[in-house]
C-alpha cells in the first residue's frame, strides 16, 4: 500500500488536499501588510518610520508565539490549531472594516501576526498527516505557491476597491481586509467540516531547548540567514511601492503594482525551484539566488527607470523566493535529532521581518528610499557570506 497517501483513498486525499491549501491561501494574508502599510501610510500623513511599525509589529508575534504553539499543538492537536489560527486571523480582517485609525490597524496587525504565526508553525505539520515521504515536498512547495497567490492578489484588490465604487461605501482600498476576512471563514469552515485522522503527538520542547541551540555556531548563521530572508521579503513588499513614488513620481494607486512585480516573481520561483533543485546543488543554486539579489540591489541604487526598478524588483523576488526553504532544510540536517527544537527556532527567525523594516524606515527617513536599500543590501551581503558555509547533503540532491 502506498505510504505517502496515509490509508486513504485518492478521491478522499483530494477532498482533504482542497480545504488545507485553502489554508495556505488564507497564510498569504499576511503579505498585505505591505499594501496596507502604504495605504495607511498615505491616508494618516505618517512618516515613514512611523509607517514601519505595521510590518514590524506584525512579524515580532513570530518571536513569542512559535515554541508556545508546538506546545499546544501537542495539547489541542494540528488541526485544532489552525482552526484557531484562521479565527484569529477572521477577527484581524474584520476590525479594519470599522475604520482605519492608526489605534485599530495596531490592533489589526498584531491579530494577523499572531494568527500567522500559529499557522505557519501549525500548517505544514498537518500536511504531514495527510501526505509523507516522498511526496511531502512537493505537496508544500504547492501550498508556498497558493500561499503566493493570495500575495500576488493583495496590492491589485486594494488598489481596485481604491479606484472604484468603494471609496462612496467608505471601504476603499479596506474592500481587501473584507474579501480575505470572506475567505477566512470559508476556510474555517472546509477545515473544519474535513475529517483528518492525526497521529500521536511527540514530545514538544520548551523555550529554553530551542534557544540553546543557537549556541551551535551553524544553527545561528542559519537563524540570522532566516532574520535577513524575511527582512528582505517584507522590506521589498512594503518599500517597492516607496521607491518607485520617489523616483518616477507615481502615486501610491499607480505605484502599488510594484508589490504585485514582486510577488509574481516570487510565485514563479517558489515553483520552478522546486524542479531546479532536483538537478543542482543547494550550494550552487543559492550562490544564483543571492547573485541575482545583489545585482537587483546595484539597480534599486542607480535607476530611474520604471522598466529598471520593475527588473530589480522582479530579481529579488525570484532570487528570494527558495532562500527560506535551503536554509531551514540545511538547519534540520545539521541537527537530525533535534528537528523540533530547531523548526521553532527557526520559526522565530521571521522575527527578521519586525526588524528590517523598521531599520528601513529610519534609514528612508533619514537619506531616502537609499535608505532602506542599503539596510536590505546588508541583509544580501550575509546571505552571500552564508553560501560559503553551506553543506552538500546527499538529501538535498
Amino acid at each position: 500500500m502506498d505510504s505517502t497517501i496515509n490509508n486513504t483513498k485518492k478521491p478522499a486525499l483530494i477532498m482533504q488536499i482542497i480545504p488545507v491549501m485553502l489554508c495556505f491561501f488564507a497564510m498569504g494574508f499576511v503579505d498585505l501588510v505591505g499594501t496596507a502599510t502604504n495605504f495607511v501610510k498615505n491616508d494618516l500623513n505618517l512618516s515613514v518610520s512611523e509607517a514601519s511599525i505595521f510590518p514590524s509589529l506584525v512579524f515580532f508575534w513570530f518571536l513569542i508565539f512559535s515554541v508556545p504553539t508546538g506546545i499546544l499543538m501537542n495539547k489541542i492537536g494540528r488541526k485544532k490549531t489552525v482552526l484557531l489560527s484562521l479565527i484569529i486571523t477572521a477577527i484581524s480582517l474584520i476590525v479594519p472594516l470599522f475604520g482605519d485609525s492608526y489605534a485599530i490597524m495596531l490592533i489589526s496587525f498584531s491579530f494577523l501576526g499572531i494568527g500567522n504565526a500559529v499557522m505557519q508553525t501549525s500548517l505544514n505539520p498537518l500536511v504531514n498527516n495527510l501526505i509523507s515521504g516522498d511526496k511531502l515536498a512537493s505537496a508544500l512547495t504547492f501550498g508556498q505557491f497558493v500561499k503566493a497567490i493570495a500575495s500576488f492578489l493583495a496590492p491589485i484588490i486594494a488598489t481596485w476597491g481604491a479606484t472604484t465604487l468603494f471609496p462612496t461605501l467608505g471601504l476603499n482600498w479596506r474592500i481587501l481586509f473584507l474579501i480575505y476576512a470572506v475567505v477566512s471563514v470559508m476556510a474555517v469552515a472546509a477545515l473544519g467540516a474535513t475529517p483528518i485522522q492525526e497521529e500521536q503527538s511527540d514530545k514538544v520542547s520548551g523555550f529554553k531547548e530551542s534557544v540553546i541551540l543557537l549556541g551551535k555556531p551553524f544553527i545561528l548563521l542559519c537563524f540570522i540567514g532566516i532574520m535577513c530572508h524575511v527582512g528582505i521579503d517584507v522590506g521589498t513588499n512594503t518599500y517597492a511601492p516607496m521607491i518607485i513614488m520617489e523616483r518616477i513620481g507615481f502615486s501610491l494607486e499607480e505605484a502599488a503594482f510594484a508589490t504585485s512585480v514582486y510577488f509574481i516573481f516570487r510565485t514563479i520561483g517558489s515553483f520552478t525551484g522546486a524542479f531546479i533543485l532536483r538537478i543542482m546543488k543547494a550550494k550552487l543554486f543559492f550562490a544564483i539566488s543571492a547573485i541575482m539579489m545583489l545585482g537587483a540591489m546595484v539597480v534599486l541604487f542607480t535607476s530611474h527607470s520604471l522598466i529598471g526598478l520593475y527588473v530589480g524588483i522582479a530579481l529579488i523576488g525570484y532570487g528570494n523566493s527558495n532562500i527560506f526553504p535551503i536554509i531551514f532544510a540545511q538547519a534540520l540536517l545539521s541537527s537530525p535529532k533535534e528537528k523540533n527544537e530547531v523548526s521553532g527556532l527557526m520559526i522565530m527567525g521571521l522575527f527578521g521581518g519586525t526588524v528590517f523594516p523598521l531599520c528601513m524606515g529610519f534609514a528612508a527617513d533619514a537619506i531616502g528610499q537609499a535608505g532602506a536599500v542599503a539596510v536590505m543590501t546588508a541583509g544580501v551581503a550575509y546571505l552571500m557570506f552564508y553560501t560559503l558555509k553551506i553543506r552538500n547533503y546527499n538529501s538535498q540532491s
